[in-house]
């Protein structure tokens, strides 16, 4: 027995367990890893499984790594002989073999992103399709979904029935699937869909993998989707002896095509299944287990288990329930120093999770102003991200133009015709006679003489002029305004980056509270001061992943980690879980959320903070927000000391508020902003963010909460992210309208009409 001598009961089982389908229900850390490793030695040292008959499927390249080593430091001699590897590689040993029956040669290329764009770039040209109309990324991202779905263009063809749009992209995909195949190349998720094409097609070489691989292991199997999970069935078809691992309570990445209904109906698939459930939690404490326990028990969709651990009981959970989100952000950094000082700690100790990148923006200003190394995992410096170094590259041409790089920036952001050769020249003449490169461009003509490219520089000289008049009669929160409505910055992202362009725009927006928070905290703050303000946070060089620093990182980038004390930061309705999935109809949203939750919940070893705050400024407006219905959901007992925590009670504003837009929620209403501003110059244009941030259509008008909308049952509308579709109900509540939409792309869906901000077509 000496493999398991190192396993609790639970997990020998798991482990012994060797023929036929058996599901493995691995909580959070629950030693999951552990087990694959040791039943892998088990099967080759006491049941006698040849390692050439075993194979072993991760998702990353760094876990089937580890287990790799594990494996070969268990086993030894003749551990080289299992496949571990992830699915993508495995389908590429295989279709580098066989993958000629399929018409292709076997030295295929794989293309990235940027080679598949540049085909789909061709196929839009050759069907006249506009690429400003249809960018060739949401293609892409429709044929990937396609494909994880196991659907080809033929089957998209005759879905489309008659729909010119879904004929469309019917014909896109079966031209850009043309275009692969004569480039003789594969994307990546071709590498899934062409193996699993290949074993249908040609059953001896199905045959020949499951003779091969008559023991087969899943991990993550939360994870698989559509086109994984029929792979899986085909190679363990003929043996079935198919042991998958996964945890469906951390089941995250529906927005990557994970498929939950995987490891929910395991059992329908495999009515013998022998299912174990490892529930014994080795990371964390009791408390923080409890807390996680109560959370995910409120899903429906979900295989019950219920994590406990032989640690003890542990520290209470405490909860900062600050006025604002600078308070929040202080009172979680602050903790974090006394920790630190009191020898509790290392700065790596700490993480501070939140739902999405434009919250860390703060933690990083307090973790600096401290002097508290930070590194921010999975994503870069809030002020080293693009958008945000083109709108201050923008407002330092505004403020004095000696910013010779941020000038050269934005002089084609966006686009605007001037070409490379132009700036060049320019750039030589300025290095000649000793000047800037904003002064050579007032002067193009000068230098250029007449001509197209002059006209285009002295456009953009233009723009900067009439921005920088404006400074004396306008406050900075409408500047930044002013340069997203004069340059079409929007549009541009929507067009260059459509599946990144909202949250680019709510980067923008947090850009905008600091520029909001900076004036009301300055009698007369100018543009230079808060561009200095700015200097001192942003040009700071990035943490080594090696170095003693406090983790920021998304929920989403977390899972996977685990840390003696967490934070979940902006645990508010609204923020997390957010509006759109407050606002489904589909229970699923919000149940992902719940995930995602018990996620971050379970990143805890010892210590566990939850935060939340009373108010919270988006896009430079203060929203009254309610506590996370998941704080809610954990028994009170659990939390230090007397815990009020049924809403922000004393707040009277208990509600979400917006400052010029209302919110999702029924009850909400509007207040008046405090403070003076300065008085604005021109229409100012709806600002695009996501819904969750209170956006507008670009082209809408604000509806108060309660007064009906210009549409009603039959009308065509817009969503800013659902798309077209047409009104079937529009009905009457208590505080707002509730309208129901059957969107042309995504479905029915019931939505209040204050917060849809639907805009009639």
């Amino acid at each position: 027995m000496g493999a398991l001598e190192i396993l609790n009961d639970k997990q020998t089982e798991a482990a012994k367990q060797i023929d036929g389908p058996v599901l493995i229900l691995a909580g959070a850390g629950s030693g999951k890893t552990r087990v694959l490793t040791n039943r892998t030695a088990y099967m080759i040292e006491e049941a006698g499984i040849s390692p050439w008959n075993i194979l072993a499927i991760t998702f990353t390249n760094k876990a089937a790594d580890e287990m790799r080593q594990r494996i070969d430091d268990l086993v030894g001699f003749g551990a080289e002989s299992i496949w571990v590897s992830t699915f993508h590689s495995m389908c590429v040993r295989i279709l580098r073999r066989h993958i000629d029956l399929l018409g292709y040669d076997t030295n295929f290329s794989i293309y990235d992103t940027d080679d598949s764009k540049a085909v789909m770039k061709d196929v839009l040209k050759r069907l006249q399709i506009d690429p400003k109309q249809y960018p060739e990324k949401r293609f892409l991202n429709r044929i990937s979904n396609c494909k994880n779905e196991l659907s080809t263009p033929e089957d998209e063809a005759e879905e489309a029935a008659g729909d010119y749009a879904d004929e469309l992209f019917a014909k896109a995909y079966r031209e850009y699937q043309d275009g692969l195949k004569k480039n003789n190349a594969l994307d990546f998720d071709d590498l899934l869909m062409k193996t699993v094409e290949l074993f249908k097609a040609f059953p001896e070489v199905l045959a020949n993998y499951q003779n091969r691989f008559k023991y087969i292991m899943v991990d993550e199997y939360q994870d698989t989707n559509t086109a994984q999970f029929e792979l899986i069935r085909l190679l363990a078809e003929a043996n079935r002896n198919i042991c998958v691992v996964g945890d469906d309570d951390q089941s995250i990445y529906k927005f990557r095509g994970a498929n939950i209904r995987n490891i929910l109906d395991f059992e329908k698939v495999y009515p013998d299944a022998k299912v174990v459930k490892l529930e014994q939690n080795y990371r964390s404490t009791q408390t923080i287990l409890d807390a996680a326990n109560a959370v995910i028990s409120n899903n429906t969709g979900r295989k019950v288990k219920s994590l406990w651990t032989d640690r003890g009981e542990g520290r209470k959970i405490r909860f900062i329930n600050a006025d604002t989100a600078y308070e929040e952000a202080q009172d979680i950094v602050e903790s974090i120093c006394r920790a630190k000082r009191e020898g509790k700690c290392t700065y790596r100790d700490n993480a501070v999770l939140y739902r999405t990148n434009a919250q860390s923006r703060i933690l990083e200003e307090k973790c600096i102003m401290a002097g508290i190394p930070y590194s921010v995992v999975g994503g870069v410096n809030f002020y080293s991200r693009r958008e945000i170094k083109d709108i201050l590259a923008y407002l330092k041409t505004i403020d004095n133009a000696r910013d010779d790089l941020a000038v050269r920036r934005i002089i084609n952001v966006p686009k605007r015709g001037i070409g490379a050769t132009t700036i060049s020249k320019l750039d030589e003449y300025a290095q000649e006679n000793g000047l800037g490169f904003y002064d050579c461009c007032v002067r193009a003509e000068d230098i250029l003489g007449h001509g197209r490219a002059a006209e285009k520089i002295g456009e953009f000289v233009s723009l900067i002029s009439v921005l920088r008049s404006k400074l004396e009669f306008i406050s900075l929160e409408q500047l930044v305004d002013d340069i997203l409505e004069r340059t079409d910055y929007e549009e541009m992202l929507n067009q260059s980056d459509p599946d990144d362009a909202a949250e680019r725009m709510e980067n923008i927006g947090e850009l905008i509270n600091k520029v909001v928070a900076f004036e009301e905290a300055n009698d007369e703050p100018t543009l230079s001061q808060f561009l200095e303000e700015v200097a001192l946070v942003a040009d700071i060089d990035n943490v080594d992943a090696d170095t003693d620093a406090v983790m920021l990182m998304t929920l989403h980038s977390a899972k996977g980690l685990e840390f003696p004390n967490v934070y979940l930061s902006g645990m508010e309705d609204g923020l997390f879980p957010g509006y759109m999935s407050i606002c489904s109809d589909d229970p699923g949203e919000i149940e992902e959320e719940r995930r995602l939750c018990y996620v971050g919940i379970t990143r805890a070893m010892d210590n566990l903070t939850i935060s939340a705050a009373r108010s919270r400024m988006i896009r430079g407006e203060t929203q009254y927000n309610a506590v996370s219905r998941f704080v809610k959901e954990i028994p009170e007992d659990l939390f230090e000391g007397n815990l009020v925590k049924k809403g922000h009670t004393s707040s009277p504003q208990a509600a979400p508020v917006s400052l010029r837009t209302a919110s999702a929620s029924p009850s909400a209403h509007v207040i008046p902003q405090g403070g003076v501003k300065k008085p604005s110059v021109g229409v100012k244009k709806p600002f695009i963010a996501r819904a969750a941030a209170f956006t507008d259509l670009k082209k809408g008008a604000d509806i108060a909460a309660g007064s009906a909308p210009d549409y009603g049952p039959g009308d065509r509308v817009a969503h800013i992210k659902f798309g077209a579709g047409t009104v079937k109900a529009l009905e009457k509540g208590p505080r707002d309208y509730q309208v129901t939409v059957d969107f042309d792309e995504a479905g029915t869906k019931k939505m209040f009409a204050a917060f849809a901000k639907l805009q009639k077509i």
